[in-house]
C-alpha cells in the first residue's frame, strides 16, 4: 500500500511534519502573499472529488525533506488518458480563484512519454513559489516515483492505492548509465578541442559557450558518476548537498572565468579533471553504489 498524505498530518516515513516544514519556510515571506500550503490545499479539494483524477502528489523539495523559503511546488496529477485537457481546465480555475495567473508556460514532451508539464506564475505568489504541475496519464511509463531517484514523494490523495511505488530496475539504471558515460567521453573528445580552437580564432564566446555547455557539464556527469551516481544525469541540481564540499569548492572555481587567459588555462585543467573523473567510474562500484551495498 501507498500511503497517503493529509494536510495537518505527519508526512509518512519522514519522522518530521510536512506542514510544519511549509510553515517554517512561508514564515519570513508569506505574511501577505498566497502560501504554498493554501495553493496544494485549493487544488486537493478541486481533484478529489473528480472520479478521472487517480491520484495527486508532490515531489521536488518536498519528496527530499528540503522544503525552504526558496522552494517552488513541484505538483504531479495522474489522471484518465483522455482527461488530460479536462484537468488543466480545473487546475486553472482553482488556480485563478486562488491569484490572477500572471503566466502560464507549456514544456514540450513526447507523445509517447503521456506526461504533460505547464508552469504558472501567481500574481499573488513569490516570484520563487512556481507552481510546477506535470499532468500525467494512467499509462505513462514514468511517473516520478521511484524512491531511490526522486525522493519520497508527498501523496495527496491516492485512490484505491491506484498508484504503486515501483522498484528501481537496476540493471537498466546502470546500463543506462555507462551508455551515458561512454557518451560522455565521446563528446569530450570530439569537441572538447573547441574551446581552444575559438580562443586561436579570436572568437571569445564562441569559446566561452564550448566551455559553458560542453566542459562544465561533462565534467559534472563524471563527478556525479562518481559520488552520487543515482542522480548521475541531474547536471547542476543538487550537486552542493550531493558532491562532496570540497569537490564543489573545485568545481566552483573552474566554472567562473575572468578572461581568455583564464579560460585557456581552467579549461586544461577541467578537461584533466574530466578524464581522470571518468575513467575512475568504476562499474563494479557503480552497481554497489546503485544497490545500496557501499561500504
Amino acid at each position: 500500500m501507498v500511503p497517503t498524505f493529509e494536510l495537518g498530518s505527519r508526512e509518512p516515513g519522514s519522522g518530521g511534519l510536512y506542514v510544519g516544514a511549509v510553515h517554517a519556510a512561508c514564515h519570513m515571506t508569506c505574511s501577505e502573499e498566497l502560501s504554498r500550503l493554501s495553493i496544494v490545499q485549493a487544488m486537493t479539494d478541486a481533484l478529489e472529488p473528480l472520479s478521472f483524477v487517480q491520484a495527486f502528489y508532490e515531489g521536488g523539495a518536498a519528496a527530499f525533506h528540503r522544503i525552504d523559503v526558496w522552494s517552488d511546488i513541484d505538483l504531479y496529477i495522474v489522471v484518465d488518458d483522455a482527461m488530460v485537457p479536462k484537468t488543466f481546465r480545473v487546475v486553472e480555475k482553482v488556480l485563478a480563484s486562488l491569484s490572477p495567473i500572471r503566466l502560464i508556460h507549456e514544456e514540450s514532451w513526447p507523445a509517447a512519454s503521456g506526461i504533460f508539464q505547464k508552469f504558472y506564475r501567481l500574481e499573488k505568489a513569490g516570484e520563487y513559489l512556481l507552481v510546477d504541475l506535470a499532468v500525467l496519464t494512467v499509462s505513462a511509463p514514468d511517473k516520478f516515483l521511484v524512491r531511490e531517484i526522486h525522493g519520497e514523494v508527498v501523496f495527496l490523495f491516492n485512490k484505491r492505492d491506484s498508484i504503486q511505488i515501483p522498484p528501481l530496475d537496476r540493471e537498466a539504471f546502470v546500463r543506462g548509465l555507462l551508455d551515458h558515460r561512454r557518451r560522455l567521453r565521446e563528446r569530450m573528445e570530439l569537441f572538447g578541442p573547441f574551446v581552444e580552437k575559438e580562443l586561436l580564432r579570436g572568437h571569445r564566446l564562441e569559446a566561452l559557450e564550448f566551455y559553458r555547455a560542453l566542459v562544465v557539464p561533462s565534467l559534472v556527469g563524471a563527478l556525479r558518476m562518481r559520488y552520487g551516481p543515482l542522480h548521475y544525469d541531474f547536471r547542476m541540481r543538487y550537486v552542493y548537498r550531493e558532491l562532496p564540499p570540497d569537490v564543489v569548492r573545485r568545481l566552483e572555481g573552474l566554472t567562473f572565468v575572468t578572461d581568455t587567459k583564464d579560460l585557456a588555462t581552467k579549461y586544461r585543467e577541467a578537461r584533466a579533471w574530466f578524464d581522470k573523473a571518468i575513467e575512475d567510474v568504476d562499474e563494479e562500484q557503480v552497481r554497489r553504489d546503485v544497490a545500496g551495498t557501499s561500504k
